[in-house]
């Protein structure tokens, strides 16, 4: 008797309508911490070799994210008109973002890509608020297109984001930054689907993107090398170069075992592992803190991509429902190509993981994003109601 009823109250829990804010809010926290954690620990060997101290790295991403934390903060609390606003100068905001790199004195060259640019001893990477700002932009005329249809007729959504889909892949690829290209690719593609594309178009639409893709990497002997490797990376002819990182991420992979070998006894970030507290730190997750941690970790991130989906379901505002879908699918690709590279089921493309890499430009738009769908959360009756009701819970307690 006493099992049925507590199954009944854990029915009840998942029923709640307020479940998809506290679920996006505590992932995020608890990502946040592990990420902290991790950067402290992935980074320290280089940070002591570089600057002299173990701590440098990880102060610089701890003020990144408090930084993040207060612009998470802004964008719940502000009123939902100001997105509206935003999103209408939102492509503008991209391209000139995308386009700081190519200032003289400000943009530098990281691994043949020029996407980053420096100030004041902090390197930014703008393509980060650009694929936000993008996403606010085609959420917006995705709307716009449903309005349109006095006569019944709905415009297509593929030629509605197109044109600000060409120019924003047009920046990036210039940049050479193969990364950022695949992931607007799967947002612009999640997005379509959302938006009730025919199935038809996708079919065209990856083969566009596959040629894009393919010419990126046959023109680059690296990316070649690149691909060639994460079929098999412990192979003689690709190991020593391209095949190093998988290969030393699969090694830290499998020696954590179930467990791990502990906080901080990481033996492929000393040296090993090149990008170890950025690209490649859920390798030093697996290695650190096991199988056990890795799967915590995917948890947390399929909780936080779960309360996205749900609060995109639950709005009525036609805006805030492709938008929240947009970040959901940002999410949804970048921890697949991440982790996806780590393990060696695709090839190194150079994604940070959300929320755990280290990186403040990263850092501080996954915030952004998180804090606007927060606040689509905050705003949806049901939602906001439900946040009410467990409060007023909480307070008869």
């Amino acid at each position: 008797m006493r099992s049925a009823t507590s199954s009944k109250g854990y029915r009840g829990v998942f029923l709640r309508p307020e479940l998809p804010f506290y679920l996006i809010l505590w992932s995020v926290i608890a990502l946040s911490g592990i990420g902290l954690t991790m950067v402290l620990s992935a980074s320290a060997v280089e940070s002591l070799q570089d600057n002299g101290s173990t701590y440098s790295i990880f102060i610089k991403q701890f003020l990144f994210f408090i930084l993040g934390g207060a612009s998470a903060y802004w964008a719940y609390r502000v009123k939902g008109a100001i997105w509206l606003v935003v999103a209408r100068f939102s492509l503008l905001l991209s391209i000139l973002f995308l386009a700081l790199p190519f200032v003289p004195g400000l943009g530098k060259n990281v691994n043949g890509n020029r996407n980053w640019v420096e100030f004041a001893g902090f390197t930014l990477q703008p393509s980060e608020f650009a694929k936000f700002a993008l996403i606010l932009w085609c959420a917006l005329h995705l709307r716009k297109s449903e309005s349109k249809s006095a006569d019944g007729f709905i415009q297509n959504p593929l030629i509605v984001i197109l044109p600000g889909a060409i120019v924003i892949e047009s920046f990036v690829l210039v940049q050479r930054d193969l990364g950022t290209a695949i992931l607007i690719f799967g947002i612009l593609g999640g997005l379509l689907f959302v938006s009730g594309a025919p199935l038809k178009q996708f079919g065209y639409a990856v083969l566009a993107v596959g040629s894009v893709i393919a010419v990126m990497v046959i023109t680059t002997p690296n990316r070649v090398n690149r691909f060639a490797a994460f079929l098999d990376p412990f192979d003689d002819q690709y190991y020593k170069f391209s095949g190093w990182q998988p290969a030393h991420s699969v090694m830290g992979l499998a020696s954590g075992g179930l467990f791990g070998s502990g906080l901080g006894a990481s033996k492929q970030k000393w040296s090993n592992l090149a990008e170890a507290h950025t690209d490649f730190i859920f390798a030093v997750i697996g290695e650190e803190l096991g199988l056990l941690g890795t799967l915590i970790v995917l948890l947390l991130f399929a909780a936080l991509i779960f309360g996205i989906l749900r609060v995109a379901l639950k709005t009525k505002d036609s805006f805030s429902r492709y938008a929240t879908a947009g970040v959901a699918c940002w999410f949804i690709v970048q921890v697949t190509v991440n982790v996806g590279s780590v393990t060696s089921t695709l090839p190194v493309i150079g994604v940070t993981l959300p929320f755990i890499s280290y990186g403040g430009s990263s850092l501080m738009a996954n915030f952004l994003a998180i804090g606007f769908v927060l606040s689509v959360a905050r705003r949806t009756p049901e939602i906001a109601e439900g946040i009410k009701a467990n409060r007023m819970r909480k307070l008869g307690r």
